[in-house]
Parts: structure tokens; C-alpha cells; sequence
């Protein structure tokens, strides 16, 4: 049972500490679930991958499939869909009830104190770090597991050559006669697994 006070401590951590969205805790969540052995770094971006295409926010989703998975991987005794589902509710309750009660807080203090010199100051010191942190996490996932995870040569380039892609698709819009079209990064999720499945899965 000690998985599931380690877990709530974790996401209490991440939901008061998760500065600047999900893209800026995913270093964070990295260090408090894959470090102590919880699951692999294969999972992790695979649950990065998942979370990033279910409905919702990226954090809190990572939180419900970390959850789920976690106390299985780290007792076999835990396995079974019951504790499953009861680390899912606990680590979504974790990360959530904190941000909840600090945004409920903040936004009351922000809005009494908006035009406080001290409030400015601190937001254009966390601006930056949530950029930092957004960074950070991009680099972080530059990793064998996302990019070559079998260790064959020929797929890392293809991983890359298929991110580079996606980064152009998504950053430059294609000018096509008078018409100037950016493509929906939904389109581009469904070229690039239409892709994976031609290339690796046939």
C-alpha cells in the first residue's frame, strides 16, 4: 500500500510546483515516477504519446494512466483492474485538488492585487521559466525511446525525418496558388500514424 501514499505525495508535488501548463511539469512528472523505478522510460513517452491525443489536459491525463499502471508494476500483489483504477483516482485527485485550491486562491488575490508592482515582477520571472520548462521537456523526449527504441539505424532516421515533418507541417503554412493553408495538428497526428502503421507495421 505504500505505492499509494508515494503516489499522492508525488502528484501533490507536481499539482502545486506545475508551473506553466503540461508540457512545463512533464520534467517533473519524469523525475517522480520513471526515477523511483514506477515505469520505464519506454512507457513514459508512450504515455506522454497517449495523454497528448485523449480529451483533456496532458498533466492530468498522464496522472490517470500513471496511476493505473504503477502500483501493478511496482507490486505484483496490486495487480488487478480494483487497484488500478484506485491509484488512477488518487493520483488524479492529487494532482488536481491542489491546482484547483491555488487557482481558486490566486485568481482572487491576482485580481484584488493586479496592478501590484510585486505582482508583475514575479509573473515576468515565471514567464521565462515556463518557457525553460516547455523546453525542457521537448529535450527530455528527444530520447532512444521515442526516437529508436528497437536500435535499428534505419528507424531513427525515418523517427527523425517524420519529426521534422510534423515540425514543418505544424510551424509553416503551405502557400498553394492565392491561398495560404496551415494544417490541423489533428491531420497531422492521423498522417503520422497512418505513416507508422506503413512503415513498421506492414
Amino acid at each position: 500500500m505504500t505505492i499509494y501514499w508515494q503516489l499522492i505525495w508525488a502528484y501533490i508535488k507536481i499539482g502545486i510546483f506545475g508551473f506553466g501548463g503540461g508540457y512545463a511539469m512533464l520534467s517533473l512528472v519524469e523525475k517522480a515516477v520513471v526515477s523511483p523505478g514506477w515505469i520505464s522510460e519506454t512507457m513514459f513517452t508512450d504515455i506522454v504519446a497517449i495523454s497528448q491525443m485523449t480529451p483533456g489536459p496532458i498533466g492530468i491525463n498522464s496522472a490517470t494512466y500513471i496511476g493505473f499502471v504503477a502500483p501493478g508494476s511496482v507490486n505484483p500483489e496490486l495487480t488487478g483492474v480494483g487497484w488500478a483504477l484506485l491509484g488512477s483516482c488518487l493520483a488524479t485527485l492529487a494532482v488536481v485538488v491542489p491546482s484547483f485550491l491555488l487557482v481558486l486562491y490566486s485568481s482572487h488575490f491576482i485580481r484584488r492585487h493586479s496592478e501590484s508592482g510585486a505582482i508583475k515582477a514575479i509573473f515576468s520571472g515565471l514567464r521565462p521559466v515556463v518557457v525553460g520548462l516547455i523546453a525542457s521537456a521537448a529535450i527530455m523526449l528527444m530520447n532512444a525511446a521515442n526516437f529508436n527504441p528497437n536500435g535499428i539505424k534505419w528507424q531513427l532516421w525515418v523517427n527523425i525525418a517524420i519529426c521534422g515533418i510534423a515540425f514543418v507541417l505544424v510551424y509553416f503554412p503551405i502557400k498553394l496558388k492565392n491561398k495560404t493553408i496551415k494544417l490541423h495538428p489533428i491531420l497531422i497526428i492521423v498522417m503520422a500514424g497512418l505513416a507508422g502503421f506503413l512503415i513498421y507495421g506492414l
